[in-house]
């Protein structure tokens, strides 16, 4: 036990944070990454956090590392959560320290210095059950995780620490000693008096046991329960005042307690409880796509190599809310390998390209996190930046046009990109003509090849996915009876410059013949009847 306690101090150095076991590493930022809205992130994340906003976790999900150690340590730890019967613990130990917020709250707000103290005294307590429970359980649990090996130690050591045994015996003699107090109210008329207990004798027991023979069969209960109000009047006030009056011992105790504990709660458990919501959240969103069949897994990590891959992907925004609507969730894969570096994704219109292009995003940003990802089995790659460009509306007003936003954007992205970064282009150029759209485009897709950075480009110009040896071309597919009807599967096939307006023309009856049909059909229902 000694030796426990001398290692507490070192212990606090070997732990530093659930979310990080390098004490430089950011771990939380306040700023949305800017390409957050172009992945739907934003609903992605806005998902996972929704039920937990107490925590503030957002900005652990706005702020993906870069380094492989990192990565793994998170991974490691959402495997250990995973494979042992442990969340119900954390979720035990999260519920106790809230109870113990709320404790600290309620009595900030009162009034009467006795009831304040009374409050704060349970708060302790309720901290002291839930650092000692989460020991215990840590401690019997076969952890595998860097992570939480070394938060159970540094747990184990502040358990035996004199700083908190002394802060629990002492705060459990204090309730004990309270609890222990009894005393008599005598009231007549207006008049309140407050007394020692003296074995007066209980007069309701007496009175139950003279009526006990006339009781025949059950009887109705109309005894009433008094509301157990966390304020008191000033009443009330007064009679605990009177109470306090003649046991002055144990409550001089209770203030000296409270103020000298103020700073009773441990700032390495505190941060705890909070950073290992980030796991928590992580999985019970998983679970509602697992239970529904799609799969996740832990990504290997590519870096310093850029082959990649996935089976079996998917868009998780777009698949939570077809869950909603209890419709299919289509997956896919993606894979480059050797010089490849730059997916050409083209198609039909309405065919999942950008569905796609969101779900590569998604998941390089999501493996940076730590996290598992939306798939069977992966391998991604660990980039230092994530830059996207979507087609954005044209704001009436910014007098240089949508072409020059356009260019001015993919110029920003290009000066800032490296060989590490990922790329996703998605219908860029879309305001010129073709043959400028195809000059530009070229030029934007030099530029990337020479930084050697991945990329996924979805595109009309057929000619980008013979680029060259380090493009592939990836297309939507439709059903080969029905063009008019989109798989959403996206393979790897060369481009066929296929797409299929005039189908989806026919389908929603936009055909000129269609639209002559309709428009004659409406004159003749509006002539006016002689």
């Amino acid at each position: 036990m000694d030796n426990q306690q001398k290692n507490a101090g070192h212990l606090s150095k070997a732990f530093h944070s659930i979310l990080s076991g390098h004490p430089g590493i950011a771990v939380e930022t306040e700023a949305m990454p800017p390409y957050f809205v172009d992945l739907n992130l934003d609903q992605i994340i806005d998902s996972i956090t929704e039920d937990k906003k107490e925590y503030d976790l957002k900005p652990f999900f706005y702020t993906p590392l870069t380094d492989r150690d990192s990565i793994i340590y998170r991974q490691e730890i959402f495997r250990d959560l995973e494979a042992i019967d442990l969340l119900d613990r954390l979720e035990a130990f999260a519920w106790n320290m809230r109870t113990m917020r709320d404790c600290l709250a309620r009595a900030d707000k009162l009034y009467y210095p006795g009831q304040k103290e009374a409050w704060f005294l349970e708060a302790v307590i309720t901290y002291c059950h839930a650092v000692s429970d989460l020991a215990r359980d840590l401690d019997t649990a076969r952890l595998n995780s860097r992570g939480l090996l070394a938060f159970r130690d540094y747990l184990k050591a502040y358990g035996w620490s004199d700083r908190f045994t002394t802060l629990f015996a002492e705060a459990k003699q204090i309730a004990a000693g309270l609890a222990a107090i009894r005393y008599s109210i005598i009231i007549k008329g207006s008049t309140i008096k407050v007394r020692p207990y003296e074995s007066e004798p209980d007069y309701s027991a007496d009175i139950g046991q003279t009526f006990e023979k006339f009781r025949q069969g059950q009887v109705k209960d109309y005894a009433s329960k008094l509301p157990d109000y966390a304020e008191m009047n000033h009443v009330e006030a007064k009679v605990l005042e009177f109470v306090a009056m003649l046991n002055p011992d144990i409550f001089t105790r209770l203030k000296d307690f409270c103020l000298k504990s103020r700073e009773f709660r441990d700032e390495t458990v505190v941060v705890f409880d909070r950073e290992i919501q980030f796991y928590i959240v992580c999985l019970d969103h998983m679970e509602k796509f697992s239970g529904s069949g799609l799969p996740f897994c832990y990504p290997g990590l590519s870096n310093p190599g850029k082959d990649i891959f996935c089976h079996d992907g998917f868009d998780l925004a777009l698949a939570g809310k077809l869950l909603d609507k209890k419709a299919a969730v289509v997956c896919n894969d993606f894979y480059l390998d050797g010089k490849e570096r730059i997916i050409v994704v083209s198609g039909p219109n309405q065919g999942g390209k950008t569905t796609f292009a969101r779900t590569f995003g998604q998941l390089h940003y999501l493996a940076r996190l730590g996290c598992p990802v939306p798939g069977r089995d992966a391998r991604l790659f660990v980039s230092d930046r994530l830059f996207t460009h979507f087609e954005r509306q044209e704001n009436i007003g910014n007098l240089s046009g949508k072409l020059q936003d356009d260019l001015v954007r993919i110029t920003e992205i290009l000066d800032q990109a490296t060989p590490d970064s990922i790329i996703i282009l998605n219908e860029i150029f879309t305001s010129t003509a073709l043959s400028d759209a195809i000059f530009l485009s070229r030029t934007v897709m030099e530029k990337i090849h020479g930084l050697d950075a991945l990329c996924v480009c979805v595109t009309f110009i057929d000619e980008l996915s013979v680029f060259s040896e380090k493009t592939v071309s990836m297309v939507s597919t439709v059903v080969p009876e029905n063009p008019a009807a989109r798989t959403f599967k996206i393979i790897r096939k060369p481009s066929d410059g296929l797409s299929y307006a005039l189908s989806l023309s026919e389908k929603y009856r936009l055909t000129y013949k269609s639209l002559k049909e309709r428009l004659n059909h409406e004159s003749v229902s509006h002539v006016p009847r002689s």
